[in-house]
């Protein structure tokens, strides 16, 4: 919660209800782009059945640790594992981010850690902190994610071209075998 209001309003608020699912509404532009960003802020509160539906929904998901609490970290694995599940096909475009990195004092879970699970997930990793975010690395984080899903549309843009141009071929081929027989 406290990161997406961060992301959207660069403001860090002290008092919300973290139980609190939210869905907003966002233009920024990224890499001289307009991209319009619909944000589901879960909470982090929802049964199995509400985060399969809420995974249906999204194209791509930032999921968030608390570098104070080492239960968030361990529901990491598990939660990619669900959203493999239910994402067809696998290697959803995602983002993890390491929240809190403004309370080193109280660290749980290391900054190797995050880097190593987010390279076993072949994804962006950031430690950031919503309540001080210097050098906007929450905002980086949300942008990465729209960077990763834009170029996942050209990359699949490209095979369905090269797919659709070998159809073309192997019809054409046809027809001249059909021809020439």
């Amino acid at each position: 919660m406290t990161l997406v209001v961060r992301f959207l309003t660069r403001r860090f608020i002290w008092e919300y209800d973290p139980t609190l699912e939210s869905t907003y509404r966002h233009q920024a532009t990224i890499d001289d782009e307009v991209v319009t960003m619909e944000i589901l802020d879960t909470a982090g509160q929802e049964d199995t059945q509400q985060k399969e539906s809420h995974m249906r929904w999204g194209d791509g998901f930032v999921i968030v640790y608390d570098i104070t609490d080492r239960g968030s970290f361990d529901e990491v694995a598990p939660l990619r594992g669900l959203l493999e599940e239910v994402k067809k096909p696998k290697n959803v475009p995602l983002v993890l981010v390491g929240n809190k990195a403004d309370l080193d004092h109280a660290r749980q879970v290391g900054t190797e850690e995050g880097e190593r699970l987010a390279a076993e997930m072949a994804c962006a990793f950031y430690e950031c902190s919503a309540c001080a975010d210097e050098g906007g690395m929450v905002a980086e984080a949300f942008h990465e994610l729209c960077r990763e899903l834009r170029r996942r549309k050209v990359v699949q843009g490209k095979a369905r071209r090269r797919s659709s141009t070998t159809h073309v071929k192997q019809a054409i081929n046809k027809m001249l075998t059909k021809i020439s027989s």
